[in-house]
């Protein structure tokens, strides 16, 4: 709406008018009406806040000492156990250990050879290879610290450590437990299998599979 078209500013102003015109007539239609509801028409009791707080209070008491009277009723019975065991610390282990759920092997690691009632920590990283640790002893530059992590950089993590340690370990931890196991459709192998079973053999890649050419003449061409 353009406001500063004349047309508008008029149309405004009449319907202004028209809107103060009938709430003045509303007003003075009601006039008795109004008087009536905006006047007290009881005696006025002069309650301050404290004493509608106090009457609240009075109130609920009986509702208190119904409370008091019934919780003390209740205490004096023998509550119902849902579960006559009930597990503790000691407990937590039994059944749960790295050793039951098949996640290491206590001939291969001792430290997993622990009562279940022992309240140690599992350990995080699976015992290192006593060959392996050798490298790191023997002189450089074929052996030493920088070849022994390069040859433990080979070690996936699921088998150098029982959990995993980062976020980044999630995806593929221990995905050859899974019995979901397929091969991969785009991989280089299925590709090769792909074209050598296909029905016309191996084909050429495609146009938009080379590389573009340069604009200009070409020796090629010329050729």
């Amino acid at each position: 709406m353009d406001i500063t078209n004349p047309a508008v500013i008029i149309f405004l102003k009449e319907s202004y008018e028209k809107e103060s015109r009938l709430r003045l007539n509303w007003i003075n239609n009601n006039r008795a009406k109004i008087q009536e509801a905006a006047t007290l028409q009881r005696a006025p009791t002069n309650y301050f806040e404290s004493d509608v707080i106090s009457y609240s209070m009075k109130e609920g008491m009986p509702t208190i000492i119904r409370d008091h009277v019934v919780a003390g009723f209740n205490r004096k019975k023998i509550p119902i156990r849902d579960g006559k065991f009930i597990p503790r610390i000691k407990d937590l282990r039994h059944g749960h250990s790295i050793v039951d759920i098949g996640l290491g092997d206590a001939e291969k690691d001792p430290r997993l050879n622990r009562p279940e009632t022992s309240l140690e920590t599992d350990p995080v990283m699976r015992p290192i290879d006593p060959k392996l640790k050798e490298v790191l002893y023997k002189a450089k530059p074929e052996f030493g610290r920088t070849q022994y992590l390069k040859i433990r950089e080979k070690t996936s993590p699921e088998n150098k450590f029982y959990f995993a340690e980062c976020p980044n370990w999630d995806y593929g931890w221990r995905i050859g437990d899974s019995e979901l196991k397929e091969r991969a459709k785009f991989g280089r192998y299925w590709r090769l299998t792909r074209d050598l079973r296909n029905r016309v053999g191996p084909t050429p890649d495609p146009p938009h599979y080379k590389a573009s050419e340069i604009p200009g003449p070409s020796k090629c061409a010329n050729d």
